[in-house]
């Protein structure tokens, strides 16, 4: 299933819930464009909920490290919701689990942001 993604906003945070695959090309480049548009509107908090991503490969674990960066750059935090346990666990492998703010609990999270 190809990534698609659903936009919501609660207070100052974004939300984007994604679902499908995180993959070489459509995929990553969908996440890529979402979170350059969020961060050239003007989005300084951002949330991606991962919980039906059920796929996610070396090229989308890339767009999530230019998503921090881009977001980070813009003087902005990105962090990441409701991680599969495929997600988590190449997350740990890959030892960017330590790079991200990852959250289980949405209300945790939004207030979270600083």
């Amino acid at each position: 299933m190809p990534l698609q993604g659903t936009r919501r906003t609660l207070g100052d945070v974004t939300i984007v819930d994604f679902s499908g695959k995180i993959t070489l090309g459509e995929g990553s480049a969908m996440l890529r464009n979402t979170v350059r548009e969020l961060v050239n509107s003007g989005s300084k908090k951002i949330l991606l909920s991962l919980y039906d991503v059920d796929y996610i490969d070396s090229s989308g674990i890339g767009e999530l490290v230019s998503a921090y960066t881009t977001v980070k750059n813009a003087s902005g935090e990105l962090k990441l919701l409701h991680l599969t346990k495929r997600v988590h666990d190449i997350l740990q492998i890959t030892r960017l689990f330590t790079v991200f703010d990852v959250q289980s609990d949405e209300n945790n999270a939004i207030r979270s942001f600083k």
